[in-house]
């Protein structure tokens, strides 16, 4: 606890406006990755060929999409943004992991490294000091 505590306050220090701006870009992202997955459903099915079969490739496909919409409106707004991004990393792994291994399509491989290297930065940063995390803590 008293780890996230000093995380905060470095964060708070040095937190800056473009840093903001790409939380809010990946928030924006992911939000719009969650709804492409809905309506482009051909697409999706596609991407989850291989784990169909799972027991919980349901599980999965449901979890992907929800975690995307509810977590992407979160980190844009700055709200538990730790625990949003913690929602997302293992989805973006497995991104990552599916273009490693997989058909090794060289853009997805780019973003999905791209987009978990920065939610592992933003998973130790915070959400910073314009945010509503920020905003709340103010108000107690």
């Amino acid at each position: 606890m008293e780890t996230v505590k000093s995380l905060n306050k470095w964060a708070n220090a040095h937190t800056s406006y473009p840093l903001d701006f790409l939380r809010i870009a990946v928030g924006i992202f992911l939000f719009w990755k969650g709804v492409s997955f809905i309506t482009n459903t051909a697409y999706y099915d596609q991407l989850v060929e291989p784990i169909k079969n799972l027991g919980g490739g349901m599980l999965i496909v449901h979890y992907v999409m929800a975690a995307h919409m509810v977590g992407g409106i979160m980190i844009v707004f700055g709200l538990l943004t730790r625990w949003s991004i913690m929602a997302q990393i293992p989805i973006l792994l497995g991104a990552f992991l599916v273009n490693f291994i997989g058909e090794m399509n060289m853009g997805n491989l780019v973003l999905s490294f791209l987009l978990l290297a920065i939610c592992i930065f933003f998973l130790f940063y915070g959400s910073g000091k314009h945010s509503a995390d920020y905003y709340f803590k103010m108000q107690q």
